[in-house]
């Protein structure tokens, strides 16, 4: 499966993802949570959702370009690495 490009389409695929692994959903709550900016209730689009500067930045660190998206495979692989982490 091809991740789209759109923000909400990548977003719903790695969701779908996450929903099939409930022993990831406290890590991606916790990650959550850590990258969501200060006041994001107070700002559009009211949504916990990190700053675009920082998500192209990383975006491009591991995909060589900010138009690349993780496909769902590399979200739970993400996830997965995350969670062996303690400090999460």
């Amino acid at each position: 499966m091809t991740t789209t490009n759109t923000p909400s389409g990548w977003a719903l695929q790695n969701g779908a993802a996450l929903a099939k692994r409930p022993d990831l959903w406290r890590t991606a709550l916790r990650l959550a949570r850590t990258h969501a900016p200060d006041r994001w209730w107070a700002t559009k689009p009211y949504l916990p959702i990190p700053d675009a500067s920082w998500m192209d930045f990383r975006f491009e660190t591991a995909f060589a370009d900010t138009q690349g998206r993780p496909e769902p495979h590399q979200f739970i692989e993400y996830l997965e690495w995350a969670k062996s982490w303690k400090y999460l």
